[in-house]
Order: C-alpha cells, then sequence, then structure tokens
C-alpha cells in the first residue's frame, strides 16, 4: 500500500526538502513523493545490483549502507538518520551500488526517478538542493577516508559520537543524550576497527567520564561534551567536512 505523504505537515520538511519552494512547487513534489509500509528492523529498502528507481528520503528510523566486497563480506558506507536522502550516489549509474538495511522499524519517502528528473527540471530549487546534498555527500565520503588513515581508535570513535550528537541537534533531538541504532559490530566494521576495541574504547570513556552507557549498551550520555573534542582532535575543516558543530562554543 502506497499513500501520498504530506511535505507541508512533516517536522521534517525543512531538512529533507529545498527551502524557498513555493506553495505550488511543493504541491508538485507531494504528488510525486510515495509512502509505503514501515520497513521492519533487518529488512531491505534496496539491495545491491537491483535496479536504480528512485531516491529516499528517511521519515523516522535509521537505516545503514554497505556494499559487498569480493568475499562477500559487508562494509558498511554510512548510517542515514531521519530526514537524509539515500540513493544519490547511484544517478551515474542504473542500479543500485550499495544496499539499504533497516537496523530498527524506519519509515521512508520515495520520489520515482523518473519522475524526478522530470521535475527537477521544472523546479531550479530542488535541482540545486539535491546537487549541493550530492557534494556534502562526496566531501563526507573523502573526509571519512582520511579519518579513518590517520586517527587513532579513540579519535575515531570519539569523532563518531559528535557526529552523531551533530546530526541529532539538527533534527531538534538533544546532543547529550541519545539512542545508539547501530550494533558495535557496524560501528567497528564502519570505523575500521575490531568489535573488541570498539568496546575497549567505550569502557575507557565511561572511566574517564566523558560518557555515561545504559539501556543494553545502546543509550548514550555525553558527559564531557568539551574534551570529547579535544579527544578528538579534528580540525576546523574536518568538522565542517563531518557535518560536525561544536555545540559547547555555539
Amino acid at each position: 500500500m502506497v499513500s501520498t505523504a504530506h511535505c507541508d505537515t512533516c517536522s521534517l520538511h525543512p531538512l529533507c526538502l529545498p527551502l524557498g519552494l513555493s506553495e505550488n512547487d511543493l504541491s508538485k513534489l507531494e504528488k510525486i513523493i510515495r509512502r509505503g509500509r514501515p520497513i521492519q528492523k533487518g529488512e531491505h529498502l534496496f539491495r545491491q545490483g537491483e535496479p536504480f528507481q528512485g531516491i529516499f528520503a528517511v521519515r523516522t528510523g535509521t537505516l545503514k549502507t554497505y556494499t559487498l566486497t569480493n568475499d562477500g563480506e559487508e562494509q558498511i558506507t554510512g548510517f542515514h538518520l531521519a530526514s537524509e536522502l539515500i540513493g544519490l550516489s547511484n544517478f551515474d549509474s542504473d542500479i543500485y551500488n550499495s544496499s539499504a538495511k533497516a537496523l530498527e522499524t524506519t519509515n521512508v519517502c520515495e520520489i520515482p526517478l523518473d519522475r524526478l528528473d522530470e521535475l527537477a527540471g521544472e523546479l531550479p530549487a530542488l535541482r540545486r538542493h539535491l546537487l549541493r546534498t550530492m557534494g556534502k555527500e562526496i566531501r563526507g565520503d573523502q573526509q571519512m577516508m582520511l579519518l579513518l588513515s590517520k586517527k587513532s581508535a579513540e579519535e575515531r570513535i570519539g569523532s563518531f559520537l559528535l557526529n552523531l550528537a551533530s546530526r541529532f541537534k539538527r533534527r531538534g533531538f538533544s546532543d547529550k543524550t541519545f539512542r545508539l541504532s547501530m550494533s558495535r559490530a557496524d560501528m567497528a566494521n564502519y570505523l575500521g576497527l575490531a568489535v573488541e576495541t570498539v568496546s575497549r574504547v567505550f569502557t575507557r570513556f565511561q572511566k574517564q567520564g566523558l560518557i555515561d552507557i545504559t539501556g543494553n549498551a545502546k543509550e548514550i550520555a555525553i558527559i564531557d561534551q568539551q574534551s570529547l573534542w579535544d579527544l578528538a582532535a579534528l580540525s576546523e575543516s574536518e568538522r565542517s567536512e563531518l557535518n560536525l558543530i561544536n555545540i559547547e562554543q555555539r
């Protein structure tokens, strides 16, 4: 069952859609957006190699994207929160170059590719928004590669937590207390670390009074955010590219 999404009543409207759309333009966009049934934890939104048919905006929940290596192993390429777009990296291909799997019950809005191409030609603001979003995604991937190649385990995990805090803050949620929908194994895969290393660093952070962990190791409270910033040792350009905002200094 597919229903029409109502962008004007969605709290995430300012985040996932371009600002400045007129009421008439927004109406045109709403006519092509579809929302289906919730995706349950462990279900795929799309799989690597399937025909590229559209992009998606996460309405609620969290998904991970990953590619399969030649050995059939997963390599996680990102975690996607509410209001974030998925699928933009496939515009140069006829197929999805990665898979997207729900980490919890997730709702998405789908924008079919054929209708999107047509509408982007009519709405310059929408076209610019998509191009800017693709540019940010490319820069973020590049900065993550640098992070994984140069940073220690503590710096990687500190940066990861700060990145999540910034993204939750942008969506109107707390940047101090939030739930990790991804497993330690998924975090380790994404950050290029062993699962045991991730667990040890979390334990070390908790003993140092940087964070508190509750709720079956899923609930994270950042106790000393400034010290976490200092530990992450990120330059201003790295903070910008990884979508990090130093909340303490705002």
